[in-house]
């Protein structure tokens, strides 16, 4: 009987949420095959296991919102952002050489965006700050590195190399004074964007 009553409640979480509220929640559906092939998962928010679900997973569909996934568990090894659409084989499509085994869903952020990127770790060093995107911080700041930041508003993704390239990092609010105490090894950045399609 238990389990009726908890299903009961989620329902009644479910009804209680206005349709904007719903469309504002992402949704992803991961697949163990490729072409969405195989069981699935419906997720709606962080997995920080996988394999609790699914054997492998090699292809998902984005309904909505935007995603990072990731080649290890709890949210760790490299990553690879998601926005809304199909990916039937996802290995080949975004360059990932593993199976998903984490993902993270990116909130949704109205407002504006404001990061205070610095040169070295601890907050030292030369500081900029921004407000929109940029695709070389050596080019339009004259840094030659950022090892450490502080995302004060919106949700970033922050590349190893200029022009959006390279390995990349997503970014929520909050400081960040040594990259590799938060698993990032000893990454560097020189180009950052923000998240701003997240639910159109």
């Amino acid at each position: 009987m238990e389990h009726t009553n908890d299903q009961h409640q989620h329902n009644q979480q479910h009804m209680n949420m206005s349709t904007t509220e719903m469309n504002m929640m992402g949704k992803i559906i991961f697949y163990e095959d490729k072409n969405f092939q195989g069981r699935s998962y419906e997720c709606s928010s962080d997995c920080a296991d996988m394999s609790s679900y699914l054997n492998r997973c090699q292809s998902c569909r984005v309904e909505r919102g935007c995603f990072m996934v990731y080649n290890r568990t709890n949210f760790m090894g490299n990553q690879y952002f998601l926005r809304r659409g199909e990916y039937s084989d996802y290995v080949s499509m975004v360059g990932m050489t593993d199976c998903i085994k984490s993902c993270r869903m990116i909130p949704m952020h109205r407002g504006s965006f404001r990061i205070k990127i610095y040169e070295r770790e601890n907050f030292e060093g030369q500081m900029n700050e921004l407000t929109e995107d940029c695709e070389d911080i050596l080019d339009r700041f004259g840094m030659s590195t950022c090892l450490s930041c502080n995302v004060m508003e919106g949700h970033w993704l922050m590349y190893e190399q200029p022009q959006y390239r390279g390995r990349m990092v997503y970014m929520k609010p909050g400081e960040y004074r040594n990259f590799m105490n938060i698993g990032m090894g000893n990454m560097r950045f020189m180009s950052m964007r923000r998240i701003i399609d997240s639910y159109y």
